[in-house]
């Protein structure tokens, strides 16, 4: 059911919203946790290390099909929040042709510069092949990948957060299953387990689609809407552009990262890889409150409440304040023990490395939640220009702690990347949000 968030309770509003993305984002963290565990457990360090390697590349790659989608996401959800249905089912019909486009696109490009790509990564020997077939397998699945997003994001400008929900844990499920058959029971290798992730996908995505057209008339477009009109495809590519490149930025940060973490062994790649893994688990509440607020921002500024969208900025700071303390003294005390589900630790050394990255980043937890709260208000009213100026200071800030602190700190200089880059990616959003609500107040006194 679609969901008007412009009216009411808007803190009971946004977080309702935020827990069904909350629940779906942690399943879908479970299943990659799981389906490292498998393969951990099954086909040892090496394949773990090779798994894990592409942590970066495939948060490239997600994060310009979560970007782009979100971002006609953000249209389709002013549509919704000025009542225009006509609007709305033209935009899906431009969403649904600009995502055909991307996905094969992307697709063919990603499978031929699968070598280049890992050898500019400085990939070990070692796990060199298995990296390749992992990935090749994921790039392969690519329009699936985009094909959900896309869905996702039409169900959730509609208000409607539960529907992602219920075909992630189908995913996940799924996934888990597969990766057991396809690892453990069949030797497929880590092969194996990049299929079991592609087929729970299409699976998911297909039962998505027809529960959503089916459950929304609103967005059935007909001939009329569907007619190609290139001022809409601009304004679509407007927004879905940015926040691509703001996502694939950050992405390309965590590649820069991974070079220099696999010049200190598949050790070192696997528990950092496994330590993010938790981590990325842990800290779904930032994101899960960044997209509410990217709906509940868009649905508002579609409908001209530009007082709410502030109301709503502050009651999402006090919740991820609260969250931000508990999960600090939960990764401080709990976190690093985690490390040795992956495989197994007979050294302590995976427990080591584990210990130190989270005694490092845990400090900077409340930054993160802060970055999503002010990146995804500023996409809801329309720009995604800001957000993606501070995806390239966290670039910028990644790519100097590599090169000037790595040789001098060690495996600490790589650990402190990600907390000077978050720290740097809030340089143009709090002052740029808070001009900009400025403006909007003299606009709003002058009326």
């Amino acid at each position: 059911m679609s969901k008007d968030m412009t009216t009411g309770n808007s803190t009971r509003l946004i977080l309702l919203f935020a827990l069904p993305v909350l629940f779906g984002n942690l399943f879908q963290n479970l299943y990659t946790i799981i389906d490292t565990v498998i393969v951990g457990q099954y086909l040892g360090v090496n394949a773990l290390a090779a798994v894990g390697s592409t942590g970066s590349l495939t948060f490239i790659v997600f994060g310009l099909v979560t970007g782009m989608t979100s971002g006609f996401g953000i249209m389709l959800s002013q549509a919704f929040g000025a009542k225009d249905e006509p609007m709305l089912r033209h935009y899906t019909a431009m969403s649904v042709y600009l995502c055909i486009a991307f996905s094969i696109l992307m697709s063919v490009l990603l499978l031929l510069t699968n070598s280049i790509v890992l050898h500019l990564m400085n990939t070990p020997d070692t796990i060199y092949s298995d990296t390749y077939i992992y990935i090749a397998v994921i790039y392969a699945g690519f329009p699936v990948t985009v094909f959900y997003n896309l869905l996702a994001s039409i169900a959730r400008a509609l208000g409607d957060s539960r529907t992602p929900l219920y075909f992630l844990i189908i995913s996940s499920v799924l996934n888990v299953i597969l990766d057991f058959m396809f690892v453990a029971v069949f030797p497929l290798g880590v092969a194996g387990a990049a299929i079991a992730t592609v087929i729970a996908q299409a699976v998911s995505a297909i039962l998505c689609f027809f529960y959503t057209w089916k459950k929304y008339p609103l967005i059935h477009f007909r001939k009329e809407d569907a007619h190609m009109k290139l001022t809409s495809i601009k304004a679509l590519l407007a927004m879905g552009i940015p926040m691509a490149l703001q996502f694939s930025i950050t992405g390309i940060g965590t590649v820069i990262v991974q070079s220099a973490l696999n010049l200190f062994g598949s050790v070192y790649i696997a528990a950092y890889s496994s330590a993010m893994k938790i981590q990325g688990f842990a800290v779904q509440f930032y994101p899960s409150l960044g997209i509410a607020m990217a709906t509940f921002t868009g649905q508002n500024f579609g409908a001209g409440k530009m007082k709410r969208i502030r109301e709503g900025v502050r009651n999402s700071m006090i919740c991820s304040a609260i969250y931000s303390i508990f999960l600090m003294v939960i990764a401080y005390f709990f976190f690093a023990p985690l490390i040795t589900m992956f495989t197994a630790d007979p050294t302590g050394e995976l427990q080591q490395i584990a210990t130190q990255f989270y005694h490092v980043s845990l400090w900077f937890y409340p930054i993160l939640g802060i970055i999503f709260i002010y990146r995804n208000t500023l996409q809801g009213i329309g720009n995604g220009i800001i957000p993606m100026i501070g995806g390239v200071a966290e670039l910028l800030a990644r790519a100097l702690v590599i090169i000037f602190l790595t040789a001098p700190l060690g495996f600490l200089g790589i650990l402190l990347s990600d907390p000077i880059a978050w720290v740097s990616a809030l340089i143009p959003l709090i002052p740029y949000y808070y001009w900009y609500m400025a403006k909007q107040k003299k606009l709003e006194k002058q009326v």
